[in-house]
């Protein structure tokens, strides 16, 4: 007898339908998964057999053909052990087959029938919904992710006796309701803890404003950690699309404890990290930490001292706003729309143009030079703002009054709100995403600003690059005044950041 079961395979941060097909008939006791499963999912058979017999059900002494399809797309990790359980118990007439077809299901099986969280069940929430079915069977642990999805039943189940028992009909399942958003997403971190540094803050406040990169360069304890730590503190609150689309990548990265994601995301990787930790990939593909920071913020403290393949591997997420991960079974697109902020001491020892009668610069002038030439030139064009960080003196600290969070984010969200109404039909969203043409058509200068502009060109030699992102930044600061035409003040300030 052949029973299905509907489940699901993620690739990239969608997901696609998978039939489990079970066939039990006469032969040697065995069972064989075919359909091109990893070794995850070949386990798989193991923890399948106690979990059966372990939740009082018989397991067939037949030959078991297990079939994943379609047999060409690969399948990873433990999200079909309850379908291929449940495939299993149909086909040995134990369970009924009525039901099976109206809901994808997914769950990790432990020895005792429990049921522990799986991966990507956001993706298949979509899926089902597009699909017409009811809606999803999963593990109590991913309820909160799959809510997110409205129009289809999300049926709770913890274990694989209470599965089945839904399935035939003997008890009923409530499918869960209510908003898994919390009322209160507000963060632990706030810019009125930074004492100083104003020069810093404006140039965030314009970074989340226009979705502009940062690039800090101070000496060690200056704040530059604690600056960027607070910069999705002043950037609006997420839509439920942006929610939605950031929880899908942590779903399908496994960090299920993190969804769904409703504050802006804040990754710092380390230094060390690996191309495929920061870019994405590894053997079994997953999405990298700029497609975590994905509608928030990607930190890269001692950017010099990352990896050079990884510095070049930034400039596609940085161009495109997504990342595409090739490989012999095939190319897995992320999305990856953050803002990047580049972080760096002036040199090795960190004092160079920062020295404070304390602390000089120990360093040679070759130590620099090398220090410094690990930033290619291609990546620094993408830097929109580049500010100084010097170290806060005592007096300072004195006055320790500081401008909230919540003030700056108010001036971000009217400017935010100029951006949409401006670029509403077009493919970008906001200023630090405009290219040539959208420039040439929305950077409209006053007279004095254009000559500013002309003098500021030649007479410190910028390139084309250079000049255009100088009027993306000017853009912005005019949107923070709501100010149509760039005037020559809102040149000067973007020139200040234009080099440290």
């Amino acid at each position: 007898m052949v029973s299905k079961v509907r489940s699901y395979a993620t690739s990239g941060i969608d997901a696609l339908e998978v039939f489990v097909e079970v066939d039990s008939s006469r032969g040697l006791p065995s069972v064989v998964i075919v359909g091109l499963p990893d070794s995850a999912v070949k386990e798989s058979k193991e923890r399948v057999r106690a979990a059966i017999v372990n939740s009082g059900f018989p397991f067939p002494l037949k030959k078991v053909v297990v079939n994943l399809a379609p047999a060409d797309i690969r399948k990873e990790g433990t999200v079909y052990d309850l379908p291929i359980a449940l495939g299993i118990l149909a086909s040995s007439g134990i369970l009924k087959g009525e039901r099976l077809g109206d809901y994808l299901i997914a769950g990790e099986l432990g020895l005792g029938g429990e049921l522990h969280p799986v991966k990507g069940v956001l993706p298949a929430a979509i899926l089902a919904k597009e699909l017409g079915i009811k809606g999803l069977i999963v593990p109590e642990a991913n309820v909160e992710e799959a809510l997110l999805i409205e129009g289809i039943e999300i049926i709770p189940v913890k274990s694989l006796s209470e599965c089945v028992s839904f399935l035939n009909g003997e008890v009923e399942i409530e499918p869960a309701e209510g908003s898994s958003l919390p009322e209160n997403s507000s963060y632990p971190v706030d810019m009125a803890d930074v004492v100083g540094q104003f020069h810093a803050k404006r140039a965030l406040e314009i970074a989340a404003a226009g979705r502009h990169n940062v690039f800090m360069v101070g000496p060690p304890g200056s704040g530059k950690t604690m600056l960027a730590r607070r910069l999705p503190t002043i950037m609006p609150p997420m839509s439920l699309e942006e929610i939605i689309e950031t929880s899908r990548i942590y779903s399908v990265a496994g960090l299920t404890s993190e969804v769904p994601v409703v504050q802006r995301p804040f990754r710092a990787p380390h230094s060390t990290s690996s191309d495929a930790a920061v870019i994405g990939g590894g053997n079994s593909v997953k999405p990298g930490e700029v497609s975590l920071a994905h509608n928030g913020v990607l930190f890269m403290d001692e950017f010099p001292e990352f990896k050079r393949s990884v510095l070049e591997a930034l400039r596609q997420p940085l161009e495109d706003r997504r990342v595409t991960v090739s490989r012999a079974s095939g190319s897995y697109t992320f999305p990856a729309d953050f803002i990047l902020v580049a972080a760096s001491n002036p040199c090795p020892c960190g004092f160079y143009g920062f020295s404070d009668g304390k602390n000089y610069c120990r360093c040679s002038p070759v130590q620099i030079k090398r220090y410094r030439s690990k930033l290619s030139g291609p990546i620094m064009d993408r830097l929109d703002l580049k500010v100084n960080v010097p170290a806060v003196k005592p007096e300072e600290f004195k006055n320790s009054e500081s401008e909230p969070s919540e003030r700056i984010r108010e001036r971000v969200i009217k400017a935010y709100e100029i951006q949409q109404r401006r670029f509403k039909g077009l493919k970008i969203s906001f200023n630090g995403q405009m290219g040539r043409r959208e420039i040439k058509r929305f950077c409209k200068l006053e007279l004095e600003a254009e000559e500013l502009l002309n003098r500021a060109v030649s007479s410190l030699g910028l390139s084309a690059r250079a000049y255009d992102r100088i009027l993306k930044v000017a853009r912005t600061i005019a949107d923070l005044e709501a100010s149509d035409l760039i005037s020559s003040y809102h040149i000067a300030e973007a020139l200040s950041y234009k080099e440290v």
